[in-house]
């Protein structure tokens, strides 16, 4: 009988009791790669904490406290700490990870070192798999090759990792483009998509949804993602006055939520506007099955989750064309790509609600591509592969 492959997976982004959301999308992952025959799993997920006395922000207090060793939900996962700087110190991140994950696993044995996001994972896990004489692998997910690809702190360390790896994955065929763009080579590059769970994101009653989260019988377009620029929530109010009648209900949180709330009042439509703060992945479904279309007009996304999510919940979604896009919306029955304008994401709305495709029809559009058992199959097989096993 063959003998187990030994992982060692370093994932900066998984989720802790402080942040139960960051990196939801890598646990899955992770969790379904455990559960393949033949699999024994180590999760490293390394926590950046800044020195002292930034440390005693109430962001990173509370980090502070997290055990250095845990059962999240039946999978061990260590948490060592690594010298954070924020802000400035991106390019010294790699190297902090890695002494971190090198202590934290010090006295086992591997096959294989996987990184679940380009940077810091990437450089990190090629330093830890020189420390142990291993092969790595290293996945792409978004914001990893659109941002530390290309800022000169960090593009170095990206392309080192990536030439050194013995294989890499990306979110989307799409993904595998921005990285050979950088100067990674593609035929490295398989393409790995992500999971759905269908037991809990499928087509449900809509009216039923919108009775559960208050909403009134009016149409209703939502957004799920942090409130940053990048996202695009911005140019979503200001198409709202295009669209008479029609609810946006923003799920996420973050550094723009006070601005949403003044552009909403300046374009008079702050009645409309609804900022739901954080919501929980298990409360996303009833967000998604409310709403006639999800509209997500980012600058940049690998293959975004919640784009997956609304499908399955038969909601079609209104997008820019950024990363896996042209990967999910095949037809307009799964929704519409559009222009980062107002006028575009009105009119593409206003397409959707005057002729809405039936929710079983849009679900249907994923053809069976999303499911966690395969993705936990796909990433066992590529890290034998990179392993040699």
């Amino acid at each position: 009988m063959n003998s187990p492959l030994r992982i060692l997976s370093i994932a900066t982004l998984f989720p802790d009791a402080v942040r139960p959301t960051f990196g939801l999308f890598v646990e899955k992952s992770l969790r379904a790669l455990a559960a393949q025959p033949g699999i024994n799993l180590t999760i490293v997920a390394p926590v950046g904490v800044p020195p002292f006395p930034l440390s005693l922000h109430p962001r990173y207090r509370a980090l502070r406290a997290l055990p250095e060793t845990e059962s999240w939900d039946g999978l061990t996962v260590h948490r060592p700490r690594f010298a954070l700087v924020p802000r400035y110190g991106a390019r010294f991140n790699p190297g902090q990870v890695a002494r971190a994950v090198l202590s934290a696993v010090r006295g086992q044995t591997f096959d294989v070192v996987d990184a679940e996001f380009f940077y810091p994972d990437g450089p990190a896990a090629m330093r830890v798999a020189d420390a142990l004489g291993l092969p790595f692998s290293v996945k792409a997910r978004g914001a990893d090759i659109s941002h530390f690809g290309h800022d000169p702190a960090t593009r170095a360390a990206v392309l080192k990792a990536a030439d050194r790896a013995a294989g890499l994955l990306a979110v989307s065929a799409a993904m595998r483009r921005d990285m050979a763009a950088i100067g990674i080579d593609a035929g490295k590059v398989a393409v790995h998509y992500t999971g759905i769970d269908t037991g809990r994101f499928h087509p449900g009653d809509r009216a039923a949804a919108r009775a559960a989260l208050g909403m009134g019988d009016g149409p209703v377009i939502a957004t799920v993602g942090a409130l940053i620029p990048r996202k695009g929530q911005a140019l979503v109010i200001e198409a709202l006055p295009a669209l008479p009648g029609v609810h946006y209900w923003l799920a996420g949180a973050g550094e723009e939520d006070g601005r949403y709330h003044a552009l909403a009042q300046r374009h008079g439509v702050a009645d409309r506007v609804h900022l739901m703060g954080p919501v929980a992945n298990a409360d996303l479904p009833l967000l998604y099955r409310a709403a006639d279309a999800l509209v997500m007009p980012s600058v940049s996304e690998g293959l975004a989750n919640a784009w997956v999510e609304a499908l399955a919940c038969g909601t079609p979604i209104v997008i820019s064309e950024a990363g896996g896009a042209a990967e999910l919306v095949t037809s307009a029955t799964a929704g519409r790509i559009v222009q980062r304008t107002p006028h575009a994401i009105a009119a593409a709305v206003q397409g959707i609600l005057a002729a809405p495709p039936s929710p079983a029809a849009v679900a249907a559009s994923l053809n069976g591509r999303f499911d966690w058992d395969r993705n936990g199959r796909e990433l066992a097989d590529h890290l034998r592969r990179c392993a040699g096993h």
